[in-house]
Parts: structure tokens; C-alpha cells; sequence
């Protein structure tokens, strides 16, 4: 049995790494021929038009995610939450990702306009929320989480996740200081919803420990002389996809569990569902 891939499965290869190149708008049939070492004239021999082609490209990216997302289907209910979650976190590096998800929000913008990538679209959308509802329903029925509607916690979480990776990929490049006021506004808002002023109401206000030594991070300016001055100042914003992955983590699937389930955390989860090799679509 040979183990050279197969002449669809080259074509298909073609159109993600083309997609990746040249985005939706501008993709052309040579492009992809280009990509795939195929003649233009065969890929028209198989597929009429650039966009029966992409409809299939979808078909095939569907499947997989199909594959992928049953070979954890044995995995703890609440692993596989984490998995899911950790599936929409890509790093700024991960240019190749972005650029594929760049033309993929391209070509769902045609959903309206389109019928046979609509239909793939929707396809889509069923199994990202059906595999929520699954995993919830099965935690429900193992006593890990609690009994919800699983419909709707399951459209809020694709939703938040779906919005997420949008953002990113669409602003991530003009990002702005405006952005970090606005990141450094909405965390306030979280810690008020919690009931919380950022101030500490600990009764030892002079932010010593018994012995009088001063508690990390009390706000006492360093002897070095830099006050004022963090020593994460020089670290890079945390990818948005991974900032709101965790929040998710925290603030939908926490409030799931049942009492005496531990939350798994976002790296293993991450982790569960990391592609195979680096051409695997995501």
C-alpha cells in the first residue's frame, strides 16, 4: 500500500498553503496549481470554478475537525471542555495560522451571497456547538458539572471563543495603547463585578508581615531605586485568543463544575489538542 498521498489530497494541501499566501479575494486557479505542483487545467477538470474547489477545501477541513475532535471523545468531560477552549488559542507567531484564518474569514463573509459555502458554514457551526453540548452533557450525567442548559452555554462559549479569534486576527496587527486602556478598563470592570475595588482590606495596612518585612508586590518601592517601575513591563500582551480563553476557563466553565471537580488549565488543554504535524488545518 503506498503512502504517497493521494492526487485530492495534494490539491487540497495546494489550496491551504494558497490560502495562506494569497487570502480569498485574490486566489486564483493558478495559485493553487502553483502550490500543489497540478496543472490548472486538471484542477478545472475536477472542480468547475475556484469556489466549487474551496467548497470542497471546507468539506475536507470540516471532516478533519470532525476526526479530531472524536478521537478525544473518551477523554474526562472536563479535559475535553479545556481542549475545545485551548483549540481557538494561536500566539501572534503563529503567522501561517493567522494568515489561514484570515481567508477563512474571508470566505464566510460569501455565506450570504453563497448557498454551497453557506451550508458548509452552518456545518460548521453545528459541530462546534454540538461538541460543547456533548461534552456538557456527558459531564452532567458523570457528576462533574452541574445541571445547565446546554444549548445555551454551549452558543455562549462558541460565541465568546469565535468572537475572540475575530478580534485577533483582524486587530491584532493596529493594535494601539488605546487597546491596553481598553483591555486595563474591562479587567477593572471584571474585579468591581466580583465585588472587589482593587483595594486591600486586609487589616494589616501597612503591607508588612508580622516580622515587619515588606510582602512581595505591597506597592514598597524596591531598594534599587526603580519605584514605580514593574518588572513586567517588558513583557509582551498576551495573544487575545489566549487572554479570553481564560477568562473563559474562569468565568463560564468554573461556575460548571460540580463540588470536587478541579478545573484543568488552559496549557493542557492547549497541549490535548495540538496538531500532529504543522500543515494540519486548524
Amino acid at each position: 500500500m503506498s503512502d504517497q498521498p493521494s492526487a485530492a489530497d495534494e490539491i487540497m494541501d495546494g489550496v491551504y498553503r494558497a490560502l495562506r499566501a494569497h487570502g480569498y479575494a485574490d486566489l486564483t486557479m493558478q495559485d493553487i496549481a502553483d502550490e500543489c505542483s497540478k496543472s490548472k487545467s486538471l484542477l478545472h477538470y475536477h472542480y468547475d470554478t475556484k469556489e466549487d474547489l474551496l467548497v470542497a477545501f471546507l468539506d475536507r477541513v470540516i471532516t478533519d475537525s470532525e476526526r479530531r475532535i472524536a478521537a478525544h471523545a473518551d477523554d474526562p468531560p472536563a479535559e475535553r471542555l479545556a481542549g475545545f477552549i485551548g483549540w481557538f488559542v494561536f500566539e501572534p507567531e503563529a503567522v501561517d495560522r493567522e494568515a489561514f484564518h484570515i481567508a477563512l474569514l474571508e470566505l464566510r463573509t460569501q455565506g450570504p451571497f453563497n448557498e454551497p459555502i453557506r451550508e458548509q458554514l452552518v456545518r460548521s457551526d453545528r459541530l462546534l456547538r454540538g461538541t460543547v453540548v456533548d461534552i456538557l452533557e456527558s459531564g452532567i450525567e458523570e457528576g462533574v458539572f452541574r445541571d445547565v442548559d446546554v444549548e445555551e452555554t454551549a452558543a455562549l462559549l462558541v460565541a465568546t471563543l469565535d468572537g475572540a479569534r475575530t478580534r485577533q486576527i483582524t486587530l491584532s496587527r493596529g493594535a494601539t495603547a488605546a487597546d491596553g486602556d481598553e483591555a486595563e478598563g474591562e479587567s477593572a470592570a471584571a474585579e468591581r463585578s466580583d465585588g472587589s475595588d482593587g483595594s486591600d482590606d486586609s487589616d494589616d495596612s501597612d503591607g508588612s508581615d508580622e516580622d515587619g518585612s515588606a510582602d512581595e508586590g505591597s506597592g514598597h518601592a524596591p531598594s534599587d531605586g526603580t519605584a514605580g517601575v514593574s518588572d513586567t513591563a517588558d513583557r509582551p500582551e498576551p495573544a487575545y485568543t489566549r487572554a479570553v480563553a481564560e477568562a473563559a476557563l474562569r468565568r463560564i466553565v468554573e461556575p460548571l463544575l460540580a463540588a470536587g471537580a478541579e478545573l484543568p488549565s488552559l496549557e493542557d488543554g492547549i497541549a490535548a489538542m495540538a496538531p500532529v504535524d504543522e500543515d494540519e488545518r486548524e
